[in-house]
């Protein structure tokens, strides 16, 4: 698997699969393919693979320690990037599909409704993630501040997790959402557990790694 990961081509195939989701919904609202309600289809759809992205980011460490898969930190920068690109499709989709693109209306609905709110707020701790995610920006801030700063992933992902929960909360229907904080459970529960396990001189914050690479 880490010659794979190592390979030449493994990065832009994983660009390119990345890549995938976005095209086919795209694709979907050209073609009109999408179903009856072709704006809940491009929301629902974006915001999974939000989801789906932030767990495939966080499982890189974990899958780097129990599969012996070193490789996979060279592409966890780029899948935070594309974590941060569907979650903007996703608040676009909202923006547009819902409040017209109409500033001050989406100003005002966004505090009334609190799965609203917690996923925007979500959006904005992604925000200067994605700003901070090269090199450039680790060497600029330091490695000890910009590790403290992208801690905040963990936060993104609980606020995530919320946002999901309220949206299925009107429909009774938890099934998906129960995969996802499962899933989440097991992330952050092992990084608490390795972090708990170190001797107490040895502790550091739970993330590191290169420039866009949260651990």
């Amino acid at each position: 698997m880490n010659k794979l990961l190592i390979h030449p081509a493994a990065k832009p195939v994983l660009f390119t699969l990345a890549l995938l989701p976005f095209a086919q919904l795209l694709w979907g609202a050209i073609a009109d393919t999408l179903g009856a309600n072709p704006a809940e289809a491009l929301l629902r759809g974006s915001g999974d693979w939000v989801l789906r992205f932030l767990c495939l980011t966080l499982a890189v460490t974990p899958l780097r320690d129990w599969a012996g898969w070193t490789a996979l930190l060279r592409h966890r920068r780029l899948l935070g990037l594309y974590t941060y690109f569907y979650a903007v499709i996703h608040f676009l989709c909202y923006a547009w599909l819902d409040m017209g693109f109409e500033v001050g209306d989406i100003l005002r609905d966004i505090p009334k409704r609190p799965f609203i709110l917690v996923g925007t707020a979500a959006l904005l701790l992604m925000t200067p993630l994605a700003a901070t995610s090269f090199n450039r920006a680790m060497r600029t801030m330091g490695p000890a501040r910009w590790k403290r700063l992208h801690r905040a992933v963990y936060a993104v992902v609980l606020l995530g997790l919320l946002h999901f929960f309220w949206m299925r909360a009107a429909k009774h229907n938890f099934g998906e959402w129960a995969v996802y904080a499962a899933v989440v459970a097991v992330l952050l529960g092992w990084r608490l557990y390795k972090w708990r396990a170190k001797p107490a001189k040895g502790r550091r914050p739970m993330a590191g790694g290169k420039a866009g690479q949260v651990t």
